[in-house]
């Protein structure tokens, strides 16, 4: 598979295998799928509240690689002495909207105002639940680069960021970070679209990673596709993968992964270690909140997998290790 250059047709960015994204052919078995719906969607107990001790910033990781999980795929990655984050999301709802639309279960563990300086942010793509504007607004005067797919600048320019610390980057793209880290945007297989007219007219990435001492890759959002041996091939093996776990559905197979094929992805990448991203956060699909992490963990069982699932807002050195933090909020 061609993992440089993203295809366009007409306006309109092309998946890297032909793909059913659930357009308006879905609506109606999606929404009898939601009606009928009988799953703990939302917690039934208040997850949190979290907080992070911001002063363990002031000391570097002893490996050389840390991660604070932030929620869903807010993630501030500490590797190799910079510090990246990616698809900050701290507004209360993943929506056009700010009072209806799917719903933060627990808040930010760590305000805007109190990370610690930053290298780099990343996105993925322009989905609510990845791109939120009241967040990139509190970024509008801090002169940090901001690196995206293609197309997505548009929007960073319109809510107050400059455009001299935007970067555009297409699949197969590579750029320093700082002297001696390298990001390098990678195919996935998702969507994009911010309204009902506007579909595709951005595009969505993967990231890979990677410093002098470590490799990894941030999965963003996607469905299972051949492309991630070929990422693997070409770039691994990654001393960590993060992936989404979370919001998938019957109907909609082909652009978001579950617990299954992402533990399927982690092998074809060589991935070392897994970090479930993209769940625990909102309700964006009909399965229970807790679902896609309690498969997970059975599913390295089953497959051998090392999983990094830690504690929301703590930041916590990547290795083997499961927090549980889930397990006290289950009513089950």
């Amino acid at each position: 598979m061609n993992l440089k250059g993203s295809v366009k047709k007409g306006n309109k960015f092309q998946n890297p295998i032909p793909t059913d994204e659930a357009g308006f052919g879905k609506m109606i078995p999606i929404l009898r799928e939601y009606i009928n719906n009988k799953a703990e969607n939302v917690p039934l107990k208040t997850l949190g509240p979290f907080k992070t001790d911001v002063s363990i910033y002031n000391t570097p990781p002893e490996s050389g690689l840390r991660v604070t999980w932030v929620g869903h795929s807010s993630l501030l990655i500490e590797i190799d002495g910079k510090r990246i984050l990616t698809d900050p999301v701290w507004g209360e709802r993943a929506s056009f909207l700010s009072f209806m639309g799917p719903k933060r279960f627990f808040e930010p563990p760590i305000a805007l105002e109190n990370l610690p300086p930053l290298d780099a942010v990343i996105l993925s793509h322009d989905h609510y639940d990845h791109l939120d504007k009241g967040t990139i607004k509190f970024f509008a005067d801090k002169d940090i680069p901001f690196f995206c797919s293609l197309g997505v600048s548009q929007y960073l320019i319109k809510w107050g960021l400059s455009k001299y610390f935007i970067t555009e980057m297409d699949w197969g793209d590579s750029l320093m970070i700082g002297q001696d880290l390298v990001l390098t945007a990678t195919p996935s297989r998702h969507f994009s679209g911010r309204g009902i007219i506007n579909r595709n007219e951005t595009l969505w990435s993967s990231f890979v990673i990677k410093g002098p001492k470590h490799n990894i890759f941030f999965g963003a959002d996607s469905g299972w596709f051949p492309g991630f041996k070929d990422i693997g091939d070409a770039y691994g093996p990654f001393d960590l993968t993060m992936l989404e776990i979370g919001a998938y559905g019957t109907y909609w197979p082909d652009i978001h992964m579950g617990p299954d094929n992402a533990s399927n992805a982690h092998i074809a990448l060589k991935g070392k270690i897994m970090m479930p991203i993209h769940w625990g956060t909102f309700s964006l699909a009909p399965h229970a909140w807790y679902e896609p992490i309690e498969r997970l963990v059975q599913f390295g069982k089953d497959k051998k997998i090392k999983l990094f699932i830690p504690k929301p807002g703590e930041p916590t050195e990547v290795k083997e290790y499961n927090s549980g933090w889930w397990q006290p909020y289950l009513s089950h």
